[in-house]
């Protein structure tokens, strides 16, 4: 499959975000540039991370601080993905929100019924990635999951990579609570298809009109090919060519990073 011509002949980008298009504060080089040729052929590119720290206002503001052009209506996160799913699958009480200040607004702005503290009626353990996690949210969840609740996660991601090295994200958190109690969630973003489908439901565009790209071949990269669309792996976070050999996950293509599939869309 040639690599420049089914670049330039996708309508949509689903993009990854942490470790494919920046590291904290610092965008990659010819990010911004990237994102400018899609819009000049056409295109659209739509925002698809598991990241769920963070609600989409706040990465409105992180990306308007980082100089890249994005509205609300730009993002689809794991966050966006648990409220569709809860909103087909659950009919409980009440949801125990283990996760940061943005997480539980955006659930609560959704209308579901959320809590942070331990009380009777709860029925449901639903955890995103936490850089706000205490000890005391992590006997909760024991003692909830204990009792049988319903326990769902936003996505497996083992770690989030910084521009220090990696930090644990939610899969970590859901491991050291598997130690604790056997138990592991039903996980909602990627690696599943889902999450993918609905973002090319929200922009109108088909399987043949999509490519996603993103840095972890156990999230991104599955997320795609469980999805039926082209992927590509970038190399400028998790991923290394060592985990791509080892891998029963293969992308459609390989880049070192987004430089390298501008210079395929560039005109």
């Amino acid at each position: 499959m040639d690599m420049k011509n089914t670049f330039r002949s996708k309508k949509l980008y689903l993009l990854d975000m942490d470790g494919t298009l920046y590291l904290d504060e610092d965008v990659f080089p010819h990010c911004l540039d990237f994102l400018n040729a899609i819009r000049a052929r056409g295109g659209r590119y739509l925002f698809l991370t598991n990241n769920s720290s963070k609600s989409v206002s706040r990465y409105v503001e992180k990306m308007e601080r980082l100089h890249l052009p994005a509205v609300k209506e730009d993002f689809f996160t794991s966050t966006d993905a648990a409220c569709a799913y809860l909103k087909r699958n659950w009919h409980g009480k009440k949801i125990y929100a283990l996760g940061t200040a943005s997480f539980k607004e955006q659930l609560m702005a959704a209308g579901f019924p959320i809590t942070d503290q331990l009380e009777d009626d709860i029925d449901c353990l639903l955890m995103g990635y936490d850089t706000e996690l205490t000890y005391r949210k992590l006997e909760d969840a024991c003692i909830l999951l204990g009792r049988g609740v319903t326990y769902l996660a936003t996505n497996p991601d083992w770690v989030c990579p910084t521009a220090y090295g990696s930090a644990p994200d939610c899969g970590s958190f859901a491991q050291m609570l598997e130690h604790a109690t056997g138990r592991m969630p039903y996980f909602i973003g990627k690696p599943r298809p889902a999450i993918a489908e609905l973002a090319m439901e929200k922009m109108g565009c088909t399987k043949d009109e999509t490519v996603l790209i993103g840095d972890r071949l156990y999230t991104d990269i599955a997320c795609g090919v469980n999805a039926g669309i082209t992927t590509c792996l970038v190399l400028s976070g998790e991923a290394t060519l060592k985990d791509l050999a080892e891998s029963d996950v293969k992308p459609t293509f390989v880049c070192q990073d987004i430089a390298e599939i501008y210079s395929y869309i560039k005109e």
